[in-house]
Parts: structure tokens; sequence; C-alpha cells
């Protein structure tokens, strides 16, 4: 029998979706009277041109659409994928002549951040100038306008340059005042799997305070370096700034370095025109960044139908099943790999992992296609944002494991929570159970307090699974035993720079250095290496359909709907969790 909330909750989201799931039908049937129209409207780059760089929706690894319930509209994405492809055509398009990076807030993870950073850079090369203009720099958005030649602020405008920290919600209260009994087991010597803390505690245990400490301060790290180079100013000087936050303006800005100019926007278009060799009269050609990527993206696909490495795309959390556009289904990804492995024509894989993890059996279903495919050609792991707990598990087989500095993984450990919620049916609702049971124990039940054997057997085989997952790490990690795994592993969280230290990574990179490492190992030359996006991504008409009817600042998220839709997933993610978990010890949000 479900728990009487979670049924609840999913009949109350049956009828509510119901509406949107119409708009949807209406709006695909739009999109499809006009797709003809929108698929042949030319896009044409024009001389003298700038990129308008503007990075105001989320962004993931591929470009997406989905329709929004609660707004009833279509929320426009743009992939990582899709913004590194469309920087390394600029570089050599001559009819691009710069980009202008224009950004406020940036809504993506900080490995994200580095590799959209380093494609910025690897731009510049070309020796096509960068410049980055803001009226208000968010700390994310600061550090990614560091890559840029210039970094322009408005005169009345800021930065914010103040470190980083980490804040965590605690409910033990609130369900204690429910009246549910929150059974938690977590493996022996899992100290650091906090996953579980905030429904345990009312703060931070030392071992969890103690691990986030540790990889925020690697994170901060790696952002000073970056502004480094950019600014000249020491990391001494900078956590001074922003200990004592110096920066309370644009003038301070200015006088700490952090910026190069203050200037009005027209004094900016005045400047990119001259830069640009526009000539004196005509209007500055400014083209957006994201048809344009897009557009090359779509002219890369085309181009190469029959691909030689496959990347295979991990996103979300990992569950058993097909899963969807924002999770790890078993069946789906585990399909994926075994696709790539059967096709003759595919010489090396590259799964690509942003993860914190989840079902430890759904990862298990995963890992075991990594390890039948390692047997027979090169599998290379990219770490996105996070590739932590069930995330680590599917990267560990591989022949090698590449990720940002910024990247968080490790977290190997293992938990299950199992609700005692029959005191607050009974005393809320009047709602009581009873059971006959043919053996001792028949019925595991989400309505009676676990005994202490039954906690025991689940403890056991809790510990089984950590075992397990130790063992497997080991296995697959070169020059490591299995007590070296147990020694880092534990449930705790590792910054990439750290994992590579303690050798659960192999090379610090992005996806392009992990696609080149595949292309050497499978004999392909740099020239002919031709990627395959597994599994196959469908075209959306009504991301057209939005591009050509919408105006482009009609899909800019606000802070507030992003923070919504944070919490809306984490209440999801906690109602289906079933099972053991190797899971994130919590959703981490870099601002």
């Amino acid at each position: 029998m479900k728990p009487f909330w979670r049924s609840f909750w999913s009949a109350s989201l049956a009828i509510f979706l119901i509406g949107g799931t119409l708009t949807a039908l209406l709006l695909v049937g739009i999109g499809g009277a006009i797709s003809g129209l929108t698929e042949t409207k030319p896009f044409i780059v024009k001389e003298n041109a700038v990129l308008h760089m503007k990075l105001n929706t989320k962004i993931s690894e591929v470009s997406y659409a989905e329709f929004d319930q609660t707004s009833f509209s279509l929320e426009q994405g743009f992939g990582l994928r899709e913004i590194k492809i469309g920087l390394d055509a600029a570089k050599s398009d001559d009819k691009i002549k710069g980009v202008f990076l224009n950004i406020t807030n940036l809504s993506a993870g900080m490995a994200t951040t580095e590799e959209i950073r380093d494609a910025i850079i690897d731009f510049k090369s070309s020796g096509k100038f960068v410049y980055a203009y803001s009226e208000l720099y968010s700390q994310k958005a600061y550090y990614l306008s560091t890559a840029a030649d210039k970094v322009l602020l408005f005169p009345a405008g800021m930065v914010e340059f103040k470190g980083l920290g980490a804040e965590i919600m605690f409910l033990k209260g609130a369900i204690d005042k429910l009246g549910v009994d929150v059974q938690i087991i977590r493996g022996s010597n899992n100290k650091f799997k906090s996953a579980v803390e905030p429904l345990m505690y009312d703060s931070m245990s030392v071992a969890n305070r103690e691990q986030t400490m540790t990889y925020i301060n690697a994170l901060w790290n790696q952002m000073l370096i970056g502004v480094n180079e950019k600014t000249g100013v020491s990391a001494n000087m900078l956590n001074e700034i922003a200990d004592s936050m110096y920066v309370r303006s644009s003038k301070t800005a200015l006088d700490y370095k952090l910026v190069d100019e203050l200037i009005y926007e027209d004094e900016l278009l005045a400047m990119l025109k001259e830069e640009s060799g526009t000539k004196t009269g005509q209007d500055l050609n400014l083209v957006s960044f994201k048809k344009y990527a897009s557009k090359k993206a779509n002219s890369y696909d085309r181009k190469n139908k029959t691909s030689n490495i496959a990347v295979v795309y991990a996103v979300g959390g990992i569950e058993s099943g097909k899963g969807n556009a924002a999770t790890i289904g078993s069946e789906t990804i585990a399909g994926a790999i075994r696709e790539a492995r059967e096709d003759a024509e595919i010489k090396a894989v590259v799964l690509r992992i942003n993860s914190p993890g989840g079902s430890a059996l759904a990862s298990d279903v995963i890992w075991r296609e990594v390890v039948l495919t390692q047997k027979v050609k090169p599998i290379i792991v990219s770490m996105g944002d996070v590739a932590a707990s069930g995330g680590y598990y599917i990267a560990c087989a591989a022949d090698k494991i590449y990720a940002q500095p910024n990247t968080i993984t490790g977290s190997i450990g293992v938990f299950g929570i199992i609700p005692n919620i029959g005191p607050a049916l009974k005393k809320n609702f009047g709602i009581t159970f009873d059971r006959a049971q043919t053996n001792h124990h028949s019925v595991l039940s989400l309505n009676k307090a676990l005994t202490d054997e039954e906690k025991h057997l689940i403890q056991l085989g809790v510990d089984d699974i950590y075992n397990d997952f130790t063992q497997k790490v080991a296995d697959g990690r070169e020059g490591l035993e299995q007590a070296d795994v147990d020694s880092i592993g534990q449930g705790r969280v590792w910054s990439g720079t750290d994992a590579l230290r303690i050798g659960l990574v192999d090379e610090l990179g992005g996806i392009d250095a992990a696609v080149a490492y595949a292309a050497q190992q499978a004999n392909i030359s740099a020239d002919d290496i031709k990627l395959g996006v597994y599994p196959e991504q469908k075209e959306n008409k009504l991301l057209e359909l939005m591009e050509s009817l919408g105006d482009e600042e009609a899909s800019i998220e606000t802070s507030l709907k992003l923070k919504l839709e944070t919490f809306i997933q984490s209440l999801d993610k906690i109602i289906s969790t079933q099972g053991v978990q190797a899971r994130m010890p919590f959703d981490i949000v870099i601002e």
C-alpha cells in the first residue's frame, strides 16, 4: 500500500498536469502547422559581425526545451555542447570579428562555467576579441567574464565578490512536529554521507562541516586562479577584498582592478563598432550567439550522421526504468552504451556524466554496460558539474576519467531512508493499520517502526552494497586497493582537484580533452573525429516555434523562478526516492 501523502501528491499533480499537457499539445499542433516555414528560414551572417553572447537561460549539457505547467510556456534552455560548437565555428568564420559577452547571472554549475570559460579563451586564440559587459556581475558571471580581453562595467553598476558559502536546510524539527519517525540506515562508517543529516539533526555534523569546507575552499581557490590570471591581483589580496567587502561600488571595482573600464552602453557599442571594422554611418552588426550556435550545431549533426565516437550523456538523478529529460534512466543509458558498443562504426565511447547519483541498483545496471564496453573498445568518462555517489559508481570502470578542477565527485557511500508515518496518520487523520503475515518479516511497512532485528538486517544489506561499491572502485582504479577506497570514501565529497590527488580521477580537463584521448586510443586522427550524441536527441519543433514567435527576452528565467523550480525538483526527488541510495549529500548551488 502506498503512503497516504505520496498518493495524495500524485493525485493532485495528475489534475494539474492534465491542463499543462493539453496546452502543450495545442502548441505542438501550431508548431507542426508552421514547421516548414521555420525550417526553411535562412540565417545569414553579414560582414563585420559581432556575436552577442547572452547566457540568460539555464545551461544544460545539450540544448533542450521543456514545457512549464506553472506558466504555460516553453522554457528554452541552452546546451554546453552548442556553446562549444558555436565558439569553435566562430574562430574560423571570417565574418565574425569578435564576441560581446553580455551577462549578469549565470544558471550553470561551476564545472560547466569552467568549460565555457575555456572555450572563450580558446576562441581568443584566433586573434579575435571578447569584451564582457554588464550592469551587475554576479560572482559566477564575473568569474566567467574574466576570460574576456576586457571586463567592462556600467558606471553605476556592481560586481559581486564575497567568497563562497553553503547553506543547508534541516527538516528534523518539522518532521518531529508532523509526528513522522524517519528511520535512517547508512553505511556503518559512512560518516560523511550527509544526505540524511537534514532529517536527523538541526545543524551540520563535524564530518559534514569538514567536507563542506574542503570542497567550497577548492572551488573558491579555482576562481581565484582565474581572477588572478586576468587582473594580476594576488590570491591573498583577493581574499582580503572578499573578506572586507571592499568592492561596494563600480568605482571600487575599478580601483581594485576587478574591471578594466567603467563605460555606458552607447560607449560600448561605439567600441564594438571600431573593433569590428564597422564603417562610419553603419549600424553595428550584432548577431544572436544562441541562434548562431544552434545553427552551427545542427549543421554539425547533419554533416556527421555517421559517427565514429559516441558521446553518451548521463544527466540527472539515477533511477530504474527509462527516465526522462531530467533523470538518468538505467534502461535508457545502459541501452545507449550497449548500442554504441555493438555499432561497428563506433570506435570509442565518451560517457559524459553530470549526476549526483541515485538508486544503487540502477547505477549497477549502467556500471555493467561500462564494464562490457571497456572490454571491446575504449570508454572514457568526462565529468561535468557533479559526478558523485551513483554518478561515480557508473564512472569507475572506465579506461580513463576526466574532471574539471571544480567538478564535485566522490561521495562513495550508501544510505536508506524508511519513514514510519503510521503515528502521524493516526494522530492527524485517525487512520490505523493492522496486518497478518505468514513469516516474521513478511511486512516491512512504512506504517510501523522497524524492530531492532529488522534494522540490523537492513544495516547488513546497506553495508554489503557499500562493500560492493568500494570493491568495484578498487577494481576500476589502478593503484587503489579496497582499503584505500574506503579511506577516501565513507560518503566524502571531493573537488576535481582533490580527486586527482587521491586517485579518483586521472586528468583535469573538459569533454574536449576526453574526446581527444578517446580518439587517440581508437587511432582516429583529430581531423577525422565524428561525434554522435547518445541517447538520440529528438528535434523539438516547439523550440523552433518559440524562437520564431517569441522575443528572446521573454525566455529569461528570474532568480525567484529558478529557486522555485529547484525546490519543486527537490521535493519530487524526496517523494520518489525508493530503495537503497548512492546519492550526493545534498544539492549544491554556487551563486
